[in-house]
């Protein structure tokens, strides 16, 4: 029954309509995009793996949104192919994948039997038979794949890492110091007071000039604990190529 004396329910309580998806051309291309009516004074954009949302004031038209759009084609074209060109650069946890080591090329092959194996991507067959091998179960998932992959670099990156450490050390004439591998997002390596150096696993996907400027980097940290002009002199002892590496690691992190 209907109350003639309830007031109507407030707008403040009424909830907007749903979103909608549209398309729109734009410098071209087709762009797809989530449109959304909400509470707010300005047009609002936003770009990530699902692509282009718009947010917008409850009463705008659609012939103003899309004129926005138009003025800020560029910078959404350009945002659009920087997110597809990240998503494309994921690996693939798949047969037939090439993964880099030490900056060649290796590539994923599983056996009938389930078996992973890591070869040079250049490598015949006759050769594959003499590579690392992985045994896991048949019919492998993505992700079995990814621990194999995964457990492989880290045996590698121990492997080299610790033999050039080991280098690196004798040249600079201090104590060997303990190895750990890190997942740092920004820093290839880290080195501290108490004799520990961590380097990125990342890192044994790099040419080995890399990985060397790298630990004669941190091992120097083991006589000057900064980036003093002695510190560098210290690098430049044991790699005098440092300026270039470090240049080239830069570009090519």
């Amino acid at each position: 029954m209907h109350d003639e004396n309830k007031p109507p329910p407030s707008t403040k309580t009424r909830k907007l309509a749903a979103s909608e998806q549209r398309r729109i051309k734009l410098n071209g291309k087709d762009v797809a995009y989530v449109l959304m009516r909400c509470r707010r004074k300005t047009i609002g954009m936003k770009i990530d793996r699902e692509g282009l949302t718009v947010r917008i004031p409850p009463r705008e038209s659609l012939c103003w949104v899309e004129s926005v759009l138009q003025k800020r084609a560029d910078w959404i074209v350009k945002k659009l192919d920087e997110w597809k060109n990240k998503q494309s650069s994921k690996p693939e946890w798949a047969e037939g994948a090439i993964f880099p080591l030490l900056g060649e090329p290796w590539r994923v092959t599983v056996t009938p039997a389930g078996v992973v194996q890591m070869v040079p991507a250049t490598l015949n067959k006759e050769a594959e038979e003499n590579q690392l091998k992985l045994p896991l179960p048949s019919m492998l998932t993505s992700q079995q794949i990814e621990k194999a992959v995964m457990e492989w670099y880290r045996h590698q990156a121990m492997t080299c890492f610790s033999e050039r450490i080991a280098l690196y050390a004798d040249k600079l004439r201090v104590a060997l110091p303990q190895l750990r591998l890190s997942r740092a997002r920004t820093l290839w390596g880290s080195c501290n007071s108490r004799g520990i150096v961590h380097l990125n696993w990342r890192l044994i996907q790099k040419p080995l000039e890399l990985v060397d400027y790298v630990v004669a980097h941190e091992l120097s940290h083991l006589i000057e604990m900064n980036h003093s002009k002695a510190f560098w002199r210290i690098v430049g002892s044991v790699y005098p190529g440092y300026v270039a590496a470090r240049k080239k690691l830069r570009g090519v992190g």
